[in-house]
């Protein structure tokens, strides 16, 4: 279970660390040397998403990434085997990132028989609230797959609630409201909003949207049990190429 994995890492880690990539970005053999790169320098889980055309919750950044893999013709047939690969390859776990039209043109059942098969551990939709995915839920908990659910600091605490009910492995908590790769502010408010989680949810805490540093993920300490990257290594990749990712990551860390 992802949750047990998380508990378990927490034992010896003050936090864990969480990164993301776009899975043909730049390229398929790019995105094999980013995941290998993130995996020796210490990651903890990764997330792997699938490209989509619109993809509504991501910033400038990533919504680049997803336009460019989309041209060099990464389908969601090919992020199924490149994630295939990679999980028999390193031993961490891989939870699938997309938005719903995806899941619902592949078929959710069939979605989530696949994402079993290859062993990934659970899925984070944005666009797929509990009221509108219940075929999602269905289809997951056969699996025992872990549904993904997202806080904002916008969320009241009803609803934070709410939406802990359908939620195993992880809440994914955002570090303010808006799109990724904007800047966030680490302040009290920060704070004083993560503490509102932990209330509402059992879970383990994942903090991303702004984490950019090694700063930001040791204010992170001790509020979190994830702190999440995304957007900054798809920066750096842009810049630098896939090899120097790694270096980063032990940065930060």
């Amino acid at each position: 279970m992802l949750e047990s994995y998380i508990k378990e890492r927490r034992k010896t880690k003050d936090i864990l660390l969480m990164t993301h990539i776009v899975i043909g970005y730049p390229s398929f053999e790019a995105s094999h040397e980013i995941v290998k790169q993130m995996v020796e320098a210490g990651v903890d889980l990764m997330e792997l998403q699938i490209p989509f055309s619109e993809p509504m919750a991501d910033g400038p950044v990533i919504l680049k990434a997803n336009q460019n893999a989309i041209e060099k013709g990464s389908t969601v047939k090919k992020c199924f085997e490149f994630a295939q690969r990679v999980s028999k390859e390193f031993p961490l776990p891989f939870l699938f990132m997309s938005y719903a039209n995806i899941l619902y043109k592949y078929g959710m059942e069939q979605f989530s028989d696949k994402m079993a098969q290859i062993n990934l551990k659970g899925a984070i939709v944005p666009d797929l609230p509990p009221e509108e995915g219940e075929d999602y839920i269905r289809a997951m908990k056969k699996n025992n797959l872990n549904p993904i659910y997202i806080f904002s600091p916008e969320t009241s605490d009803e609803r934070l609630a709410y939406l802990s009910s359908f939620a195993s492995g992880f809440v994914y908590c955002l570090a303010r409201k808006g799109v990724t790769g904007k800047q966030t502010a680490f302040s009290d408010d920060l704070s004083a909003y993560l503490s509102r989680c932990k209330k509402a949810t059992n879970l383990p805490l994942a903090v991303g949207f702004g984490v950019k540093e090694k700063v930001d993920v040791d204010y992170l300490k001790g509020k979190a049990d994830i702190a999440v990257i995304g957007s900054q290594t798809i920066r750096l990749v842009e810049e630098k190429g896939a090899v120097a990712t790694g270096d980063f990551i032990r940065s930060i860390l």
